[in-house]
């Protein structure tokens, strides 16, 4: 892949388990020079501090290079949004961003993303996505699911949403929880046409 070409991509967490899913997606797409656009919830903030050890300041003018530190990258690649800033790009259809992720996804902010219920700045991006037919991946993570979740992801996924559930693979002989957390990386990275050449592939 082309480093240079890839359009900026949105990466959204909100609070449910499994913020080193979208740490080490931050890890992998910054290292390629893609350029990052962070949307983090309050909730998601508890969860990274709960499952990372990783206490993210208020201060949101510092938050791209604490992540950036945490995650070993270069700052200048994340570009972090207050979750009710209206005027930033990816509140807009006319942005040049044809990707996002909401990683780890809650069953509430599904439930929302579902019905268009656009309360803050994830919400109205994960809109804008659907609405402009572009490229819109959810990484749930919640067990048992309920009729009303299954039915949440049946609605998006007929809307052309991608569902990727968080279910890592064990086919590859994981050795660490690093292992079943790239697998899960590998395949968010498969529907964004991006290749870092670390990707685990059946048969390989």
């Amino acid at each position: 892949m082309d480093k240079q070409k890839h359009s900026p991509i949105i990466i959204a967490m909100t609070g449910a388990s499994g913020a080193p899913y979208a740490l080490r997606l931050i890890q992998r797409l910054a290292k390629q020079e893609i350029q990052l656009h962070l949307l983090i919830s309050d909730a998601a903030r508890v969860v990274l501090d709960k499952e990372s050890d990783f206490q993210l300041t208020a201060k949101l003018d510092d938050m791209a290079q604490e992540i950036a530190d945490f995650v070993g990258v270069d700052a200048k690649y994340l570009t972090c949004w207050g979750n009710k800033d209206w005027m930033s790009p990816v509140a807009s259809g006319s942005a040049d961003m044809q990707d996002m992720v909401v990683v780890p996804c809650s069953m509430g902010s599904l439930a929302r993303i579902a019905t268009g219920a656009s309360s803050n700045l994830i919400e109205r991006a994960t809109d804008v996505m659907m609405k402009e037919r572009k490229n819109l991946i959810l990484v749930p993570r919640e067990t048992p699911l309920s009729e009303i979740h299954l039915g949440h992801m049946l609605a998006l996924s007929k809307m052309g949403v991608r569902i990727i559930p968080a279910m890592p693979g064990f086919y590859h002989e994981p050795k660490t929880i690093d292992d079943l957390v790239d697998f899960m990386v590998d395949r968010i990275l498969d529907h964004l046409k991006v290749d870092d050449g670390t990707n685990t592939r059946w048969g390989s």
